[in-house]
């Protein structure tokens, strides 16, 4: 199961990113492409679990998930596809190429510091 495995990789670099502040981690927010074979709840799952008895034992972690892109061959607009419509949106051209699906991010981490505890 991978997504143990990413669940791993996001609570050490969480992790990191709050002693090296001194601060407690609060959120993260990742992204990933729509393509990614990522299954949301079972990394949730897996994350609440192994952040149990860790100072990640509070994060609300975030998936958000990126549309694909592709480029028009006829107009070269780049456009977010809808599988349901694969043509262009400017053109209507159904000649195209996918780009790349956008990789896994780990894109922000929310810290609370004892200073920003004070003022809440």
């Amino acid at each position: 199961m991978h997504e143990t495995m990413i669940a791993q990789n996001l609570l050490a670099q969480i992790t990191e990113a709050a002693k090296a502040q001194n601060a407690k981690p609060v959120a993260a927010k990742i992204s990933c492409g729509k393509l990614n074979a990522i299954n949301d709840e079972v990394l949730l799952f897996a994350f609440e679990a192994i952040a149990k008895d860790t100072l990640c034992r509070y994060v609300k972690l975030q998936i958000e998930h990126k549309p694909l892109r592709a480029k028009c061959k006829t107009c070269s607009h780049v456009f977010s596809i809808e599988f349901s419509k694969p043509q262009c949106e400017k053109c209507d051209s159904d000649q195209f190429e996918l780009l790349p699906d956008a990789p896994l991010m780990l894109e922000e981490i929310e810290l609370e510091t004892e200073k920003n505890h004070e003022k809440n």
